[in-house]
């Protein structure tokens, strides 16, 4: 497919470089852009490479969407480590003292404008273009894609501005929009270019077609309670029913597979983000993840830097026979791909390196301790970063939501058949019957025992059971986890400001939101800061 080949070669400046909202008539890199070239209707495909490719910094950036949606909730923690260190900064994002100068904060707001700069470049650049009746529908893709940045966006700031033009003026700053505002501007923007959008769901991998807008307005209308005060439940199953029937996707054999190094083309995947291991690579999750030692264990090329591990609290959780617990996590004791024991120290047999699902606190943790996040398969050779497509929507989140829409209207039973068809790729080597939910189960509390933990004990038990659709949050974690769902998730059912985890404390309820970045707010005078920062 040569338009994806296109988008893993386009140069990924954006990776290198943060960009303010503000700076728009930043030089974009490409020689499609540069001056004096004449476009005509053949260079379509190439005039949208770009905003494509700027995609994969807003994920995979330093400080991209997993650590922003994961590393803040009760899943998955980047605790300072002895000998190792990796600062404050993941201290605050997990316990929920962030100021608007966190690099998370200030990372996703300037890639993600510098996603929407990159797509109204492009709009601007065809609507030059004459007579060429494709334009209309290359324009309808890129507003559909513009309109999943902004959701980005005000998930996580709310109030932000709207620019929706690169011809601006010189000085121009943009002026804040209101929540409502936003919201209304994202839905009507998606519905309007829906017609117009591609139905071949995998003949466009990588291109944003009628599907992953259907999902973007589906998130948009799941979170509505949170958003604007209104609930939409109906209005989000109508979405993702059109995905269903479409009878363009279906679950993967294997779970596994979604991750795999070549997982390109999938019938689960509805939007990918592309990558490549040589020419754009960009995950550098497992290096984050893996102690120095498991090199050994995977034949990388590279030391790994011995950062993120699953929160003790939620590995718990997991039901010994659910596969997914297996390729997700590494833990226990480590052998090399020869299978001889690792040992930290040569000369001390008993030394081997051993994953303890034990952490003793966010501020000293031990180079070993905590299971590390492994659900992206791991390839021999890499150095540091490596190039597996984001399932950025796949077809399970579509079931998952239309299981959520109906467990809230009062159709529990019908809501528990969904999530026993998305359970038994997860038992059926196991035990099959483990895969079977039923609606009065949904409808329990969380198994998470919730609470401060403190050298492997819970010192302030909060238990789950108060949840309301716990037993469905817990679904959500152990499909979703490490893939930029639990933050909106936690907030969407009370828990985010509201429960204890590992060394977090409930901060206030308006860390629902983050703050505007500093950075903005000093060379932008429109703007005025979020409540509470």
């Amino acid at each position: 497919m040569k338009f994806i080949k296109d988008i893993k070669v386009c140069l990924l400046f954006f990776g290198l470089t943060a960009v303010s909202c503000t700076d728009l008539d930043e030089t974009v890199y490409s020689s499609i852009t540069a001056e004096g070239t004449t476009l005509t209707a053949d260079d379509l495909d190439a005039i949208i490479v770009p905003p494509y490719a700027s995609l994969r910094s807003i994920y995979w950036g330093w400080d991209g969407m997993f650590d922003v949606y994961e590393e803040s909730s009760d899943l998955i923690v980047t605790p300072a480590r002895v000998g190792i260190g990796w600062g404050q900064q993941y201290v605050n994002m997990h316990q929920h003292t962030w100021l608007s100068d966190l690099s998370h904060i200030e990372g996703l707001w300037s890639r993600t404008y510098s996603s929407i700069n990159q797509i109204n470049r492009a709009i601007l650049q065809i609507e030059g273009l004459e007579n060429n009746e494709a334009t209309d529908v290359y324009l309808a893709e890129l507003r559909a894609m513009r309109a999943m940045c902004y959701y980005i966006l005000y998930d996580n700031y709310r109030n932000i501005p709207l620019v929706k033009r690169f011809d601006l003026p010189e000085g121009f700053l943009p002026e804040q929009s209101d929540n409502k505002e936003v919201y209304d501007f994202i839905v009507a923007e998606l519905n309007e270019v829906m017609p117009l959008l591609s139905t071949d769901g995998l003949g466009s991998y990588g291109r944003f077609n009628q599907y992953a807008a259907k999902m973007t307005l589906a998130k948009m209308y799941l979170n509505s309670e949170v958003y604007i005060g209104e609930s939409k439940w109906e209005e989000a199953m109508r979405e993702v029913q059109d995905i269903i029937d479409s009878g363009e996707f279906s679950l993967t054999s294997e779970f596994s597979d979604v991750f795999a190094l070549d997982n390109e083309n999938l019938v689960e995947t509805i939007f990918a983000i592309p990558y490549d291991n040589i020419e754009a690579s960009g995950s550098y999750l497992a290096f984050k993840a893996l102690y120095g030692k498991s090199r050994e264990t995977f034949d990388l090329a590279g030391s790994p830097w011995g950062g993120s591990a699953g929160i003790p609290q939620f590995i718990d959780t997991y039901d010994e026979d659910d596969a997914r617990l297996e390729t997700t996590w590494l833990g226990g004791l480590q052998y090399s791909s020869s299978g001889a024991p690792i040992l930290l120290d040569e000369n001390d047999p008993d030394s081997q390196l051993n994953y303890t699902n034990y952490i003793k606190s966010v501020n000293e943790a031990g180079p070993t301790e905590g299971y590390r996040f492994i659900r992206y398969e791991i390839g021999a050779g890499v150095v540091a970063t490596y190039g597996t497509d984001v399932p950025f929507y796949r077809y399970t989140d579509a079931l998952m939501i239309k299981a959520e829409c109906l467990l809230r209207l009062g159709r529990a039973d019908e809501a528990a058949s969904i999530v026993s068809e998305v359970r038994q790729r997860a038992f059926k080597d196991s035990d099959p019957s483990k895969a079977v939910m039923t609606g009065a189960e949904l409808m329990e509390g969380s198994t998470y025992e919730y609470g401060k933990y403190e050298d492997g004990k819970i010192t302030n038990y909060e238990g789950g059971d108060d949840i309301e659709y716990g037993r469905f949050l817990d679904e959500l974690a152990w499909e979703f986890v490490g893939e930029h769902h639990r933050k909106q998730d936690l907030i969407r059912f009370g828990v985010y400001t509201t429960k204890s985890w590992f060394s977090h404390s409930p901060n206030g309820g308006f860390r629902e939101i983050f703050p505007i970045p500093l950075s903005q707010m000093q060379t932008n005078s429109n703007l005025e800061q979020n409540p509470g920062y």
